[in-house]
């Protein structure tokens, strides 16, 4: 963003006024979140959701539920601010289980205001886990919406390192899919926000079960296909604006973003048809979404095509991107101190990943 010093007047709907120009924008913010085992408490006889269910190895009850549906409600009205009072208009979503849990959370009373539509497929993911796409319906109206199949396989590595990747992406072996393994697909949204087109792609990638080299390449698969659906739309607009969002679990220096999709972290070393991820730099400063072993990275990004960095903000464009901490999403004693508040069998918390956003500037 131009290097002027701004002061903000926020009022309803997300607009203020830079009084260092005179000039009025109006903001929007975009946020992804990992909802973290969003299940409900009824068996699916399709998925390997045993373990949340009220007799399974979580003990999810109905009670657990619907206090999880509360918590996470709290911190989607909340993404964004204080800079925007509005909550997201548009929400990325993984770990859900199916459209009934979205149904279930635009319901609550936090989120009732704001008149959230749902996009949603259901993944061959073996745990019943999906991604999904939250829009107020006030601001932003889809025009088309695909679910995008991630084909892999475990012949792509050797197979003693990806025994373990069973966990959280099912092989199975099947006579026409071989050894295929089911991950999650990758969800595309087209519309427009106000009056002006964007596409939303929103992934959940491959885990790290296994370990980090071994599962490598299945996020490398992913990345590839990433660019791939950016390229396609490039194609038919050269100024399409693009906007990639989700829990990679990749940092943004792992090969699958960095090289497979291409990145950038520096917005004036973003080429034609570049994408720039904000993210980059708030990892090389030691910030993270998520915890393991006392170690933090950062595999929840939103990233975007140059035509997002448009520097007169005639049109939406990037201003800045975080992290959403509000100190109630942090553990405050034992063992995980200072972790995201995740669920636990005594309780239901948030997640295991801290939320992310953009902003979105308009001048009018």
């Amino acid at each position: 963003m131009k290097s002027i010093r701004i002061s903000f007047c926020i009022i309803m709907l997300g607009v203020f006024q830079a009084y260092s120009q005179s000039k009025k924008y109006k903001i929007h913010s975009i946020a992804f979140y990992n909802l973290e085992n969003l299940y409900d408490t009824v068996d699916d006889a399709f998925t390997n959701d045993d373990e949340w269910t009220p007799n399974g190895s979580q003990h999810w009850t109905t009670e657990k539920y619907e206090q999880k549906l509360k918590n996470l409600a709290r911190v989607i009205s909340e993404i964004g601010t204080p800079e925007n009072s509005n909550a997201p208009v548009l929400l990325g979503c993984a770990e859900v289980e199916n459209r009934v849990v979205l149904e279930d959370l635009i319901k609550e009373p936090k989120l009732q205001q704001f008149d959230f539509g749902i996009i949603h497929f259901d993944s061959p993911d073996k745990r019943g886990i999906d991604v999904a796409l939250l829009y107020q319906k006030k601001y932003f109206r889809p025009t088309s919406f695909s679910n995008i199949p991630l084909i892999i396989y475990k012949k792509n590595i050797p197979k003693a390192e990806v025994q373990s990747e069973i966990l959280d992406d099912e092989i199975e072996i099947k006579k026409e899919n071989k050894n295929r393994v089911f991950t999650r697909d990758q969800l595309l949204v087209s519309g427009f926000l106000e009056n002006e087109e964007i596409h939303i792609i929103v992934n959940h990638w491959p885990s790290r079960s296994g370990g980090e080299k071994a599962t490598t390449l299945f996020r490398e698969a992913a990345g590839k296909l990433n660019r791939k659906i950016i390229d396609s739309l490039q194609q038919i607009n050269p100024k399409a604006k693009v906007m990639t969002m989700g829990d990679f679990n990749d940092g943004p220096l792992n090969n699958s973003i960095k090289i497979a999709l291409g990145t950038e972290g520096r917005k004036n070393e973003v080429l034609e048809f570049g994408v720039f991820n904000p993210f980059e730099e708030m990892a090389n400063n030691g910030m993270g979404t998520i915890a393991f072993r006392d170690s933090w990275n950062i595999f929840d990004q939103i990233m975007m095509t140059k035509s997002f960095l448009e520097s007169d903000f005639s049109n939406f464009s990037f201003w800045k991107a975080g992290i959403f901490k509000a100190p109630y999403l942090i553990e405050t004693s034992g063992q995980y101190k200072g972790y995201p508040l995740r669920n636990t069998l005594a309780k239901a918390g948030f997640s295991d990943h801290f939320p992310v956003y953009v902003y979105l500037i308009k001048e009018f």
